[in-house]
């Protein structure tokens, strides 16, 4: 079993970068602390100070250090993205028109009806869309309108913050950014798919 002196002859920094590594999921300041025994517990400030020093290493390398809304992560550089998914033979589709507006206009307007999205985007919101969202876990019933038929809000998530590398609902780009749904997409080319035409 570790000890002390373990502890003091290892680099907290490096203590911290294994537990990113390991780990499968981002990790709070507090999951990392939790690590440590009580005597050898470092401060939230000795933490933060550390993951620093680890972001400053990571600077110049082909992964980086990234907080997300769920924590810190370990992550592979977006410049080096295309060779990395080289690893894999099949390469994943891009995700449906609709599924992309639909979770635009959850992510800006929430808490939002499914009656206000079909408003917006003109046509009816295909059942399997809000399902496919959910199931991911990037979208969730926040409440209720209070109207006859008590129709559900649907907010965003941790997830679906953490998939798109956000901290908050802060860092999504302005909608003066935002000129064409399509110029999105590209960038959007990440993992599975729901291809789903229009009602």
């Amino acid at each position: 079993m570790p000890t002390i002196g373990d502890t003091s002859q290892t680099s907290l920094k490096n203590i911290l970068e294994a537990l990113l590594l390991a780990s499968g999921e981002p990790l709070t300041t507090a999951q990392m602390a939790a690590v440590f025994s009580d005597d050898e517990r470092p401060t939230p400030t000795e933490i933060g100070q550390a993951l620093e020093q680890l972001a400053t290493d990571y600077q110049d390398r082909g992964v980086e250090l990234k907080e997300v809304a769920s924590g810190f992560r370990l992550q592979v550089r977006q410049e080096v993205n295309s060779w990395v998914s080289r690893l894999w033979e099949e390469r994943p589709q891009r995700y449906s028109r609709a599924l992309l507006e639909t979770i635009a206009l959850i992510a800006y307007r929430q808490p939002i009806t499914r009656g206000d999205i079909e408003e917006v985007r003109g046509v009816a919101v295909r059942s399997n869309i809000i399902r496919t969202l959910q199931e991911r876990e990037w979208i969730r019933v926040v409440g209720h309108r209070d109207v006859p038929g008590k129709p559900a809000l649907f907010g965003t998530t941790r997830v679906f913050l953490d998939y798109f590398n956000l901290k908050s609902l802060d860092d999504l780009p302005s909608l003066a950014e935002i000129r064409d749904m399509d110029t999105l997409e590209p960038e959007l080319d990440l993992e599975p798919v729901v291809e789903e035409a229009d009602a």
